[in-house]
C-alpha cells in the first residue's frame, strides 16, 4: 500500500492522546514517503477550519471535504477523489473510517478498508499494511 486516507470525525478528532499518537503515526508515514489525506463527509465552509489545518500545518499533503468535492462517503467518487489528490490508484490506498458503511464502500471501490474503533487495535492493521514500525 502506498497512500493513506483518513476520516476526520469519530477517528482523527478523539482525545488528546489518541490525537497525539495519530499525529506521531502520520509524521512517520510522511518521513517514509507514503502520502496522506483527510476524507470527510464534512460540508465545507469556515467550521471546517479545524480538518484544514491539518493539511496548512503539513500533517496531512491533503484534506477533502464532502462538500467541496461535491461526493460524499461512502461513493466511488468520494474514495476516487481522495486517491487522486495523492496521485495514486485506489487498489493502493488504505481507507481507515469509524463507518462500516464507509469501510465497505472503500472497499468496494478497490482500496483496503480498515474499520475503526480503537487507535491500538487500528495501528496494528495500518502499520501491517504500509509496512512501517515504530511506537505510536
Amino acid at each position: 500500500m502506498r497512500g493513506l486516507i483518513i476520516d476526520y470525525v469519530g477517528v482523527l478528532d478523539g482525545t488528546d492522546e489518541d490525537q497525539r499518537r495519530w499525529r506521531n503515526l502520520l509524521e512517520t508515514v510522511r518521513q517514509v514517503g507514503i502520502p496522506t489525506a483527510v476524507l470527510s463527509n464534512d460540508p465545507g465552509g469556515p467550521a471546517a477550519d479545524p480538518i484544514r489545518v491539518l493539511e496548512t500545518q503539513g500533517i496531512v499533503d491533503a484534506v477533502l471535504l464532502s462538500g467541496e468535492i461535491g461526493a460524499e462517503k461512502p461513493s466511488k467518487e468520494a474514495f476516487q477523489a481522495a486517491a487522486d489528490a495523492l496521485d495514486l490508484p485506489m487498489r493502493d490506498c488504505v481507507m481507515v473510517d469509524d463507518s462500516i458503511l464507509n469501510v465497505r464502500g472503500a472497499v468496494e471501490a478497490g482500496l483496503v478498508g480498515v474499520y475503526y474503533q480503537q487507535f491500538d487495535r487500528a495501528i496494528v492493521e495500518i502499520t501491517g499494511l504500509l509496512d512501517i514500525e515504530g511506537e505510536f
